[in-house]
């Protein structure tokens, strides 16, 4: 199956019942500009709450028992929604946080195998997680994405243990090769 190279749409995206059932379907609806919010919008108090609009669980807080488990944290909720599907696809178990923070309070931080993290989230930044999580003694792979294209940015990352800094726009290829790097054999 070939996908279209992920891209960051001024634009929001709704989920329908039957979307993220193929790579092709979760590649194509990754949307909608970083923005600061000072509250929680309701989309993002019903995903806290464990609910979508339909009263069920989100696509983005299934796990899969016996897979490598892959925790998303980006503050863009497209992204959120988009890129599980993709991984659920690639075979991998998957859990979405807004914030560093929610990672954080969640159960899911020993539990997590690779981190896919936003370079730039409000709060605590994705490097700023890697470091606390290490700090912690919960050193994890971390593959970080980010809008900004930056040769400098992506040196010094890997340099300071990345496993990847993919840039947005980014293919399944770019993500997958990241992927086998962070989680060899899976």
């Amino acid at each position: 199956m070939k996908l279209k190279a992920w891209s960051v749409l001024p634009q929001r995206l709704d989920r329908s019942p039957d979307t993220g059932r193929n790579v092709e379907e979760a590649s194509s609806r990754i949307g909608v500009q970083h923005t600061l919010v000072s509250r929680l919008s309701e989309t993002e108090a019903r995903i806290m709450r464990g609910m979508t609009k339909r009263g069920r669980a989100p696509s983005h807080a299934r796990a899969v028992p016996g897979k490598a488990l892959v925790s998303v944290v980006d503050d863009d909720e497209s992204v959120r929604e988009s890129l599980p599907d993709l991984l659920r696809e690639l075979g991998f178990s998957v859990q979405a946080f807004a914030s560093a923070g929610e990672f954080l309070a969640s159960s899911h931080v020993a539990s997590t195998h690779c981190l896919i993290l936003d370079l730039a989230m409000p709060g605590m930044t994705g490097p700023e997680l890697k470091d606390e999580l290490t700090r912690l003694g919960h050193a994890k792979q971390v593959i970080f994405i980010t809008a900004r294209a930056d040769e400098s940015v992506r040196r010094r990352l890997v340099a300071l243990g990345a496993v990847a800094c993919l840039f947005k726009p980014f293919s399944e290829q770019e993500l997958r090769a990241a992927l086998d790097v962070a989680l060899p054999g899976s």
